[in-house]
């Protein structure tokens, strides 16, 4: 297992390094920008230049009015939109971790080598997730490394908090992608479906700032329960768990789909209504 592992591990090298470098640099230069922003005469016009701006356009940005504070700057400035960016590579990086190799035609060449079903699906989910940890952790050193020479009022500790609610999303978004890839006839479709619950989530529990209509709907819904960078002030441990505790029932449903596969040779698989009827179309032309 460990050999797979490490494999699995070395595939996600270069994204470890895109992305984790990426987010780090907007971190940085987030982190630099707060003492500009907080100068008396240039908070007021910043302050004025948000209040001009319609309120439906501000609640996709979190609680402006809070975002001269720690936990609301960074929240504003990279945590209220970084989910939609960063959910990509979950999205994309499950979908390939099975059904990637099976459309290529390798994924029973891999199994022909001395190693379970089940070691194969939990060594390459646990190097997505180190391989997720790793990018969050370059991200928050992108944060920590500025930060004694900036007037920013936080701890290390404190600016881990909002990145260790972003691993819980992104656990969440991952396994429900790599869950769907063994539902659907393909990976493409898999991401489709993954991506569009991922942004209708963001849009409504962005609106639902605006909307208490929308309220009991966005509950439903993963964005609901990531914190971004409120977790700094108040994490709420519940709701890291709620998103936790599903990403683990999709694992152990994806792991139940896997090892009842039929893998197939290449290419993407049918839908299973034009299956069964293509099956029943070659049964009849065969008794004729």
């Amino acid at each position: 297992m460990r050999t797979t592992f490490l494999h699995s591990l070395r595939r996600f090298t270069g994204q470890i390094i895109g992305w984790g470098v990426g987010l780090a640099l907007v971190g940085a230069y987030s982190m630099l920008l707060f003492d500009t922003l907080v100068k008396p005469g240039v908070q007021q016009q910043f302050e004025q230049l948000l209040s001009s701006y319609p309120p439906e356009l501000m609640a996709f940005f979190g609680d402006v009015s809070k975002m001269l504070t720690p936990a609301g700057y960074v929240d504003t400035l990279f945590f209220s939109d970084i989910p939609i960016i960063v959910c990509i590579f979950a999205i994309l990086a499950c979908a390939n971790l099975l059904v990637g190799d099976e459309e290529k035609g390798i994924l029973d060449l891999v199994l022909a080598h001395p190693v379970t079903r089940g070691m194969l699906f939990w060594s390459r989910l646990y190097a997505f997730c180190i391989a997720v940890i790793l990018i969050l952790a370059i991200a928050w050193l992108g944060f920590v490394i500025p930060l004694p020479r900036t007037s920013f009022e936080a701890t290390p500790l404190e600016l881990l908090l909002p990145f260790v609610s972003l691993f819980a999303l992104m656990l969440f978004i991952g396994t429900l992608t790599l869950m769907l890839s063994l539902i659907l006839p393909s990976l493409t479709w898999a991401a489709m479906l993954s991506g569009l619950i991922l942004v209708a989530s963001y849009f409504l529990t962005s609106l639902s700032r605006l909307s208490e209509d929308l309220k009991p709907i966005e509950r439903f819904f993963p964005m609901h329960y990531y914190q971004g960078g409120q977790a700094m002030s108040q994490m709420d441990w519940a709701w890291f768990g709620i998103l936790v505790g599903f990403s683990v029932l999709f694992s152990w449903i994806a792991l139940w789909l896997f090892e009842r596969r039929d893998i197939r040779v290449s290419g993407e698989r049918g839908w299973g209504a034009a299956g069964l009827l293509d099956r029943r179309h070659k049964q009849a032309k065969v008794q004729d």
